[in-house]
Order: structure tokens, then C-alpha cells, then sequence
């Protein structure tokens, strides 16, 4: 084993007057990630480049040295989710959301309230499938809670606006309105302007069968919002081109995402594909699923270390709590995966390279991500530093600052 790049998603955050003026990092007790900066380089990174505020897909590709231009969200879901694309499909990434109405498009929750269930979206995409007709053949296939892909079966284009505010041209919109645009072409070609008018379609009529399914009605009678609409973003057209990274990697995600990254760039998948967290008791379920995530992570590198020369490991949760503004569930998540997994990691005596990142900053007061920098540290079992470093966004601020694309290279795999 020659290293172990781990991304914190999202964990990185702004200093909050709930936690004393501190970030959720700052204010959680990490003491293992904190021996590993404190004996290792720290650095400033701004996972793509400064001013720009990454969407997960394309912070994560930028870390692994890769242009997020070449791979769009839509593309990666569909491979995470084991989805076959043919020459000239179209793929988008899609929430169950909730809208007033299709008259003024005000978006109510991007997430449906985030109680939307596997069993009530399942549902949704099976009535969205079987009512609405369109003159190409389309695919709605939920993966997890609210997320879920669309696919176009034809020859299509993706230069194509997105249905969602939140989310242009690959990144995070800061500040984002909360009116839904249509889509439109972003060319003159005919194919374009035909891709904008069909997904524009999809999504007029499949609002009207989801504000009248009975699923939604029950949502609305237990007091939950409707999923009523399906936001479409990040175009992309399939086939997608891979990437071979140095040596042998094993990446081990759970997410429709994190497992299409890994695809792209040619890894072995370890994963825990079905998971139990979208339930209306989300949080309980989500520290569930983190628990199990940690002990399979240590059980993959301990049982892999001597055939696997890399592993990528990714951590969802701490990304979650910033989008619903909890602060303190985000120190839960943290002090859990610094405990069970860097813990062990640190008890292990196992001879390793390792770099801890974020694929962004997740903002609690903004409850998005923004375009503030991560912390990003490298740690070398052979090659031990000194400093008093924490794993922290002011401890890093100070320090050398990379852009994504270059830190793995200048660490990891140098």
C-alpha cells in the first residue's frame, strides 16, 4: 500500500456563533486528524480555483487532477448507478423537489423537504415512467432519497441549460435565486434547441402527474412536502472517456457519485451501494450508515493493503448537516470519523502516505457551498514533521495554497 486520499465532503465550513465563533472543525475534537496535521504538511486548497464554488462532481474530478469540464454530473450518477449509456444518449442528474406552481416556478425545497423515501421515490419515478409520453424514449431511474438520473435514449445534445437555479455550467451558483429557469440551447443547432424544448417537456408534464399522485396527497396529509417536480442539471452525452490514474486504486463510496468517479478512473469498486438514510428520521439513519461506512473503509484497507497501491475513500455526512443549517450534527459526524476511522488508522502501525481534503465548503449559514478554500493535509508515516496544526480552515489559510488539479500530484503521487 502506497496511500490513502480521503475526501471529508463538504466539511469544511465558516465559523458560526452557535459553536462560539468557531467552525464545526475548529469546535469538534479531533485529535487524531489533529496528530496527523500536527505531524504532517498542511495546505490552503481551492479544490478547482479561487472565486469558484464547486458542485460536488466537479470539486472531486479537480482533486483527482482531471478537468470537470470532460465529465458532467448527469454522466458520473448514471455510471455510479450502473446505468448503460450509448453514442448520443443524454444523462442528468435530477432532485424530487418542491415548487408552488409551474406559473411562477418559485422553488419551495431543492430536496423535497429531505423526507422523501427510497419506497415513495421508487414510486414517483414508476408513475412519471409509465404515464408520461414523450417522442423519444426516456428513462427516470431513482438511486438515492431524492436524487435520481434522467436518461434520453437517442442522439441528443448537452449544450443545454439546467432546470435548477442552484447549479451552471458544472459549479455551485452562490447566492442562488430561487426561481426555476427552463432550459435553454447554448448553441444554434437544431439538435440543442430541440434537447432544451424535450427536457422542458419532461418536466412540464411530469409535474402534472407528481402533484396528483396519491403518494404526494399522503405526503401532504402527514404533513411533509410534495415532491412535485424533478430539477434536471449537469447535461452530459454518453459515452464517457476514462482516465487511468498512477497504480492500482480502490475507491470506496456510497454514493451513485462517488462510485461513477470511480469508474471513470478506472478503480476497483468497494461499496456499500444500498444504503438506509433517506427515511423521515434522517439523521438517526445517517449516523447508521457512517458507522457502517467507517468499519467497512478500515475492513477494505486492512484486508487490500498488500494487492491495492491506493485507496480513495469518501465520506458523505459531513457534507449533509451544512444544507439543513446543523451545525452541531456536522461536529457529530466529524468527531465520529475522526474517533472510528482515523483513530484506527492512527493505532493501526501501518507504514502510509495519506492526503485528507474536501471536495468543498459547505456553508451552514448559507446552507450551499461557496467558493472559500479547504483545508488539505499530507501525512507520511516515514517522513514525520512537527508543527501545532490543526486540521482546521484557519490553520490552513496561512499556509501554502494549491489548487485541486495539483494536490495529489505534489503529495501523494509524487
Amino acid at each position: 500500500m502506497k496511500g490513502i486520499f480521503v475526501v471529508l465532503d463538504g466539511v469544511a465550513d465558516e465559523p458560526l456563533i452557535k459553536l462560539n465563533d468557531k467552525t464545526p472543525l475548529e469546535y469538534a475534537k479531533t485529535p487524531n486528524l489533529d496528530f496527523f496535521a500536527s505531524n504532517g504538511s498542511l495546505y490552503n486548497c481551492f479544490p478547482i480555483a479561487e472565486g469558484i464554488a464547486p458542485q460536488s462532481s466537479s470539486g472531486l474530478i479537480s482533486l483527482f487532477g482531471a478537468d470537470f469540464r470532460d465529465y458532467s454530473r448527469g454522466i458520473l450518477e448514471a455510471m455510479g448507478a450502473g446505468i448503460h449509456l450509448n453514442d448520443g444518449d443524454l444523462a442528468l442528474r435530477i432532485n424530487f423537489a418542491t415548487i408552488d406552481n409551474l406559473n411562477n416556478m418559485k422553488l419551495i425545497d431543492r430536496r423535497a423537504g429531505r423526507t422523501l423515501t427510497d419506497n415513495e421515490a421508487i414510486e414517483l419515478s414508476n408513475e412519471v415512467n409509465s404515464k408520461l409520453r414523450l417522442p423519444f424514449r426516456f428513462e427516470l431511474v431513482h438511486t438515492v432519497g431524492h436524487r435520481g438520473v434522467l436518461i434520453f435514449r437517442g442522439v441528443f445534445s448537452d449544450k443545454i441549460t439546467n432546470v435548477d437555479p442552484s447549479y451552471k455550467e458544472g459549479l455551485s451558483v452562490e447566492s442562488a435565486p430561487n426561481i426555476v429557469p427552463f432550459s435553454v440551447a447554448t448553441d444554434d443547432s437544431r439538435k440543442s434547441v430541440l434537447t432544451a424544448d424535450l427536457v422542458n417537456t419532461f418536466v412540464r408534464k411530469s409535474y402534472i402527474i407528481l402533484e396528483n399522485s396519491v403518494i404526494n396527497a399522503n405526503r401532504v396529509k402527514k404533513g411533509f412536502l410534495p415532491a412535485n417536480f424533478l430539477l434536471c442539471r449537469d447535461p452530459g452525452i454518453g459515452p464517457v472517456k476514462t482516465r487511468k490514474l498512477p497504480g492500482l486504486w480502490m475507491g470506496f463510496g456510497y454514493m451513485p457519485l462517488e462510485i461513477g468517479v470511480s469508474k471513470v478512473l478506472g478503480m476497483k469498486i468497494s461499496s456499500l451501494r444500498k444504503t438506509i438514510m433517506h427515511d423521515p428520521d434522517f439523521y438517526d439513519h445517517a449516523e447508521i450508515v457512517l458507522s457502517n461506512a467507517i468499519k467497512s473503509s478500515i475492513e477494505m484497507i486492512k484486508s487490500q493493503r498488500d494487492i491495492v497501491d491506493y485507496f480513495y475513500i469518501h465520506f458523505k455526512e459531513t457534507d449533509l448537516p451544512g444544507h439543513d443549517n446543523k451545525p452541531l450534527q456536522k461536529v457529530k459526524f466529524i468527531e465520529m470519523i475522526d474517533r472510528d476511522f482515523f483513530g484506527k488508522l492512527r493505532d493501526s502501525n501501518l507504514d502510509f502516505k495519506m492526503v485528507v481534503t474536501a471536495d468543498h465548503t459547505t456553508s451552514c449559514k448559507k446552507m450551499a457551498h461557496t467558493s472559500d478554500p479547504v483545508p488539505a493535509l499530507f501525512f507520511d508515516f516515514n517522513d514525520i514533521k512537527e508543527s501545532k496544526n490543526r486540521f482546521t480552515e484557519r490553520h490552513s489559510i496561512n499556509q501554502r495554497t494549491v489548487n485541486g488539479r495539483q494536490l495529489l500530484s505534489k503529495t501523494l503521487l509524487r
